[in-house]
């Protein structure tokens, strides 16, 4: 049983930071790619950032390029999404995901486990 818990999500102004935290237990992190999305009540779950399973190729949506990074450390299965300069439109749960294609594929769809998501609110 592959499980997948996100942490870190909180409360920061505009212009702060959060550094999400998501860690795979139940298997190896290292074959999976890993993908963090976010979802506005409502609206579909948008791709914020994925990872290789080596780590060695990342991906950004667009709202998330040149303000977040997305890395991993395969030796603690944890993934990281470091999320600087925030915009209150930033605001949104946080879901980590795995993917057994270890692409860490833009596509929701293909991601296999998912995690029950941690709430990111950015204040004006």
């Amino acid at each position: 049983q592959v499980r997948v818990e996100e942490s870190g999500g909180g409360l920061v102004q505009a212009g702060g930071s959060l550094r999400l935290s998501c860690a795979v237990s139940g298997r190896t992190l290292s074959r999976y790619g890993m993908g963090w999305f976010r979802q506005i009540p409502g609206k579909e779950r948008e791709f914020v950032a994925g990872i290789s399973w080596s780590g060695l190729s990342t991906y950004y949506g667009d709202s998330a390029k040149g303000r977040f990074t997305i890395a991993r450390d395969n030796a603690k299965d944890t993934v990281y999404l470091q999320m600087n300069s925030l915009k209150p439109e930033d605001t949104a749960v946080y879901y980590c995901a795995a993917d057994l294609n270890r692409a860490g594929s833009q596509i929701a769809s293909e991601y296999d486990y998912w995690g029950q998501g941690t709430q990111v609110t950015v204040s004006s």
